[in-house]
């Protein structure tokens, strides 16, 4: 690439709501900023969101015009579908990263999103956006509002017909591109890394993956939301309409057995107003939550969790055991009923595993001459928690976001904002 800057006051790890805002804010300061995104487009994981609790604001309103600016922004430079390798201090605020840029096998400068190649392909295979609950085609823009809204190729998956590249009517089709890797300097390095999502697949007794009509939050969401794969709700078993849904939650958090003892802090939250939302989108459902306790610690929160209770939302205090499945595709839940002391067992037509959040601690790998910390569950480690939340063991290396622990969205915005003062604090010491 002709006349690539390849040093940056700033490297922020991570493109979701955390990286922007740290991003944006170093950037606001006329501070160079370069931002890498492992996925094909930055907004994270609350771009694929339906709508935030407590407000019931749109998720993809509230995030889109963040997006947009952030890839706007002179001073921020972006690369999607990229990964950092490996990061060295050099000396004070001499950071070299070497960043590995995954091919598209699309010219950026070239597609415009016209998604002209999308029908031609003959591959399908499942949609990850959707988490797995449609598919998509081996070349594919992911989702209606990325950003950029840029075709990829799914290498793996393609079958090497060319079809897509006499589709396309601005010749963008280069398979010819091959992984390029480089060196970059910068001052100071953010880690806004977020988190990943527990798979239920570990817990067994609950037969995700085994029992059709069983799905994880994540993809109630996708059903939620206004860019859905379905236009209503939808058991991925059979097609019906659900009348009868359960969550069970805690599903991967406070639990020794599957390695996660902490509460995830988001879980009771999204699945209150999942259910709020299924009680609008379906009005003739029932909706009940199975939940060891809840909690509506932030603010609205225990008012949001009244509301649902208004709605009709029922909430049984329980363990679930074990789920199984009918011929019809309805699901048994066995569980300790703890008010009563009782095993119980009821029918449900649709379950939705409300997952916890796990630690991303990928990022360790790295950092080479000197190690980041993370604490016993895998966080990035918080130096100071109370007075400087964004400072890690690395002088000049900071964190923001769900990367030091779990929490939602006003406070990885929060985080951000600690990790932005931080940091430009510190470049400012030799200015």
């Amino acid at each position: 690439m002709e006349n690539e800057v390849l040093t940056y006051d700033a490297l922020v790890v991570g493109g979701g709501i955390a990286g922007e805002e740290t991003a944006l804010n170093l950037a606001k300061m006329d501070y160079k900023v370069l931002l890498v995104e492992k996925e094909l487009s930055i907004g994270g994981k609350m771009i694929l969101l339906s709508k935030v609790f407590p407000t019931l604001d749109c998720a993809a309103c509230i995030t889109t015009p963040k997006v947009s600016e952030t890839a706007r922004h002179p001073n921020i430079t972006i690369f999607t579908g990229s990964e950092v390798k490996g990061i060295e201090k050099k000396g004070e605020r001499n950071f070299e990263a070497r960043i590995l840029r995954n091919p598209r096998y699309v010219k950026e400068d070239a597609c415009t999103g016209c998604q002209e190649c999308e029908p031609v392909c003959p591959v399908v295979v499942k949609d990850q956006y959707q988490f797995d609950l449609v598919g998509r085609k081996a070349v594919f823009v992911p989702f209606s509002i990325a950003n950029p809204r840029i075709a990829a190729i799914d290498i793996e998956n393609c079958s090497l017909c060319g079809a897509c590249e006499k589709a396309c009517p601005s010749d963008a089709i280069d398979f010819s591109q091959e992984p390029e890797e480089k060196t970059y300097q910068f001052k100071s390095v953010v880690v806004a890394t977020g988190y990943k999502l527990f798979d239920p697949i570990k817990m067994p007794r609950y037969g995700y993956g085994k029992h059709k009509n069983i799905i994880t939050s994540m993809q109630m969401e996708r059903e939620l939301a206004p860019t859905r794969p379905f236009n209503t709700i939808l058991r991925p078993g059979d097609g019906k309409m659900p009348d009868n849904l359960a969550y069970v939650l805690c599903t991967g958090s406070r639990d020794h057995t599957v390695g996660n003892p902490i509460c995830s802090q988001v879980c009771c939250m999204y699945s209150i107003k999942q259910a709020q939302l299924l009680m609008g989108a379906l009005p003739m459902a029932d909706v009940t939550i199975y939940y060891l306790h809840i909690r509506s610690f932030g603010k609205g929160f225990n008012e949001f969790y009244e509301t649902a209770k208004g709605m009709g939302v029922e909430f049984v205090k329980g363990k679930i055991g074990k789920i199984s499945e009918k011929e019809n595709g309805n699901l048994i839940l066995r569980y300790d009923d703890i008010e009563t002391g009782q095993v119980k067992e009821v029918e449900h037509d649709m379950v939705v595993l409300s997952v916890g959040i796990l630690a991303n601690d990928e990022i360790g790998q790295v950092f080479k001459t000197q190690k980041l910390e993370f604490d016993d569950y895998r966080y990035v480690k918080q130096i100071d928690e109370l007075k400087r939340p964004a400072m890690t063991n690395i002088d000049g290396v900071f964190v923001a976001g769900a990367a030091s622990g779990p929490m939602d969205i006003p406070d990885s915005i929060l985080s951000a904002g600690s990790a932005s003062s931080e940091a430009a604090s510190y470049l400012a010491e030799v200015e």
